[in-house]
């Protein structure tokens, strides 16, 4: 993969972040990544692949929506961690399962099918909701958040 194909894939991303104001997916990626690595040796080359092909070469041709393309990664990544479903909660705090692209100031939980792992954040909001906030300190952290407190 060129460096060429790569910075421009990083403009195309740094342009939609400026626009929406939402949070860089990168980061997450990269920790899930290495989570991945550490946990499934075997599946890690594979998403590795698959972030080139499908979120990478696609932006740096400028194909595809930046943060669609990230999504669809981060989704498949948390799910490849552990099998569940994404979920977005909107800024009241409801939960609904993940249809298309959700606006950028939704939160987006990955919930494994196993309860002894936690919901693995898959897009934060630029400024979580008090409601969000308070699901992210539950369903992320495993902590209950009590407002005031």
């Amino acid at each position: 993969m060129s460096d060429d194909l790569t910075a421009r894939a990083d403009e195309r991303l740094q342009a939609a972040l400026t626009e929406t104001g939402a949070r860089d997916p990168r980061d997450a990626c990269r920790a899930l990544l290495r989570e991945l690595k550490g946990q499934d040796e075997a599946a890690y080359p594979r998403l590795v692949s698959r972030w080139r092909s499908g979120v990478i070469e696609p932006l740096g041709r400028g194909e595809g929506d930046p943060l669609s393309l990230w999504l669809e990664f981060g989704v498949e990544l948390a799910a490849t961690l552990h099998p569940g479903r994404p979920m977005v909660v909107d800024t009241q705090g409801t939960a609904t399962p993940l249809e298309g692209s959700p606006e950028w100031n939704t939160l987006v939980l990955h919930l494994p099918d196993d309860p002894r792992h936690r919901a693995i954040p898959v897009v934060l909001p630029p400024a979580p909701s008090a409601a969000q906030q308070a699901t992210m300190d539950l369903l992320v952290e495993g902590r209950l958040s009590l407002e005031g407190a």
